[in-house]
């Protein structure tokens, strides 16, 4: 087991409590300065980024919710939550995934440093590398439903030990690449920081359009993600979505009437 000291000794944040979720309220520039100063040699963890779906999954699967309860850094993915939080008077911060993974690659990482990948297919990987200059990548792409699938597991979990990497990108949609972190912390031979950061690659090579600037200072992007795939993303933003925001506004309501507060665990 790895006994280096564990990275929660070294920085500690203010927590905020709301919709079921656990944020610390960082701005963009607040976290992505805490992930760059993060010594790469510690064990390994977890950066997580939860937006009103993680309220969902929390409340539906243990594991996941221990997770998220334990991550060294949980920063706010959603404007549609931070604007019913401020409705309570409370700032959960914003510092999206998708945003601080192109910074990571726009001003962080040496076109030489190495960088392990978990996930996303070789042909996205490929631009990546080639957007950035990047020279030292190395990628395994689990198959799918791995999570369920121990060999396939023990696999992946041998590749990040083997190939150790300040950042390990995590390329997979939650929870599936929560518990895959948590089974690298379980092992613990692997140092560096875990991002679970979804589909953030595609978005910052290009292959998947963002939303205009518009959409996203309205805090529409669900709706402009979900009028472009709607078979895929319905149950994602019109049904967990949704719980994870009614969640949210029965919390700042009470924050409003001072009925609980944003530290409370419930």
């Amino acid at each position: 087991m790895n006994s280096l000291p564990t990275s929660r000794t070294l920085v500690s944040w203010p927590e905020v409590h709301f919709a079921g979720l656990r944020f610390h309220a960082l701005s963009l520039d607040e976290a992505v300065a805490a992930v760059a100063a993060r010594p790469a040699s510690l064990p390994f963890d977890i950066l997580i980024t939860p937006n009103a779906e993680h309220a969902w999954l929390r409340r539906k699967d243990d594991e996941f919710n221990h997770i998220s309860a334990n991550a060294w850094l949980s920063t706010n993915d959603s404007r549609v939550l931070k604007q019913a939080a401020r409705f309570g008077g409370v700032d959960l911060g914003f510092a999206p995934g998708a945003h601080i993974v192109d910074i990571l690659f726009q001003r962080i990482i040496a076109p030489n440093e190495a960088i392990t990948i978990i996930g996303g297919e070789d042909e996205v990987i490929a631009d990546l590398a080639r957007q950035f200059g990047l020279t030292n990548i190395a990628h395994h792409n689990p198959p799918m439903g791995f999570i369920n699938k121990p060999e396939a597991v023990a696999a992946a979990i041998d590749f990040v030990a083997a190939h150790p990497a300040r950042f390990v990108f995590v390329a997979m949609g939650p929870p599936q690449s929560e518990k895959f972190c948590q089974r690298l912390i379980e092992d613990g031979r692997a140092t560096g920081l875990g991002l679970c950061i979804g589909s953030s690659i595609s978005t910052i090579i290009g292959r998947t359009p963002p939303a205009p600037q518009w959409v996203e200072d309205r805090g529409l992007v669900w709706l402009y993600r979900l009028a472009r795939e709607p078979q895929r993303l319905w149950r994602r933003y019109l049904l967990r979505g949704f719980y994870g925001l009614g969640l949210g506004m029965i919390d700042a309501l009470s924050f409003r009437l001072r009925l609980k507060t944003p530290d409370s665990l419930k």
